[in-house]
């Protein structure tokens, strides 16, 4: 009894500066692509080169109103798990991230950090410059790898 009154003071206070500190976020401005998480993480649809772009789009779209979360690709390769889009009601399927599906962006928001992932909770974009990475004309629309083949 007498131990546990000396420790609780410690305790609590190691607790709250713990969870105080997970909850800061830090402000950046960040330029980058929309992308489908799902398809750039799992190569489900080919290399990192082939699920970016407007070769990628349609499947960025779908992917989003599906409910997979989008991210933003920096331009110095660093992925971004996008959390929320100005205050758009959904995280994932909103119709702020299929208006955006596939597009470069600057972003100004909050990162946070958390066991080697970032997220990112976009409170403005600032730039929207569409579709930039114009490479389906490389690709095709759908990377003729991800086509399936013809049953016999």
């Amino acid at each position: 009894m007498k131990l546990s009154r000396l420790l609780a003071p410690p305790l609590l206070a190691a607790g709250l500066a713990t969870s105080a500190s997970a909850t800061e976020g830090e402000r950046i401005q960040i330029t980058g692509e929309v992308i489908d998480t799902w398809c750039y993480f799992s190569g489900v649809m080919g290399g990192p080169d082939a699920v970016v772009g407007s070769a990628h789009h349609t499947c960025a779209l779908w992917c989003s109103a599906g409910g997979i979360p989008v991210g933003l690709l920096a331009e110095d390769g660093e992925v971004y798990m996008v959390l929320k889009i100005n205050g758009d009601d959904q995280n994932a399927s909103g119709d702020t991230n299929l208006n955006l599906a596939s597009h470069e962006i600057t972003a100004d928001g909050m990162l946070y950090k958390r066991d080697g992932l970032n997220y990112l909770v976009v409170e403005e974009v600032i730039t929207d410059h569409g579709i930039t990475n114009l490479n389906h004309e490389d690709y095709g629309v759908v990377p003729g790898f991800a086509i399936p083949e013809p049953k016999p």
